[in-house]
């Protein structure tokens, strides 16, 4: 089985669920691992990606979550639905500014949780790849002797926005959330409406 280093953060994750709730959307959703999880928590979950193929690869796994194939820029989603919204390492695919029709499809009180990734571009962001370089490292030499084990790269590397631009238009797109650096080039923003 393929290393993929976003489910590290599965449990940063659910920790953003707020109490009580009872739906959710997994945005870019790929085969469903984080969708089953928020299913196994009792939530109503719906697990959307534009990709058909790993839409139907959820399907056969099963687990509780409904599965779409949806692009959620062009279709539109129901204005305060859902209670926590999970978007993971598929922001990147899409414009930035599709937070805006996130945050309309949260319930008051709802909370959509962002898992992004930024480039390497400034001295900080370097100090905070350093980490993430000895891995990638160590699972280079794991694949070499062990096949099966190999990184799996995001098909959009770099990613198009830097950790700044993605403060700043996060601040802008939704006053109050919170951003932080986590290791591996990816950050947590987390918006509560």
């Amino acid at each position: 089985m393929a290393l993929n280093y976003n489910d590290h953060y599965h449990p940063l994750l659910l920790k953003q669920v707020p109490h009580g709730a009872r739906t959710a959307l997994d945005v870019g959703c790929g085969t469903g691992r984080f969708a089953r999880l928020l299913a196994e928590r009792e939530l109503d979950v719906e697990g959307v990606d534009t990709n058909a193929d790993v839409i139907e690869a959820a399907r056969a796994a099963g687990g509780g979550p409904r599965y779409r194939q949806v692009d959620v820029q062009a279709e539109q989603l129901p204005d305060s639905r859902y209670d926590f919204i999970s978007c993971i390492a598929s922001l990147h695919h899409m414009p930035f500014d599709t937070l805006l029709t996130l945050r309309k499809a949260l319930a008051p009180g709802g909370v959509l949780a962002v898992l992004g990734l930024y480039p390497v571009r400034s001295a900080t962001d370097f100090v905070w790849a350093l980490p993430a370089l000895s891995l990638l490292k160590a699972d280079r030499l794991l694949s070499k002797r062990h096949p099966v084990s190999s990184l799996q790269i995001p098909m959009v590397w770099p990613p198009p926005m830097t950790y700044a631009e993605t403060r700043a238009e996060s601040a802008r797109l939704l006053p109050g959330s919170t951003l932080r650096r986590l290791p591996l080039w990816r950050y947590l923003l987390v918006y509560r409406a």
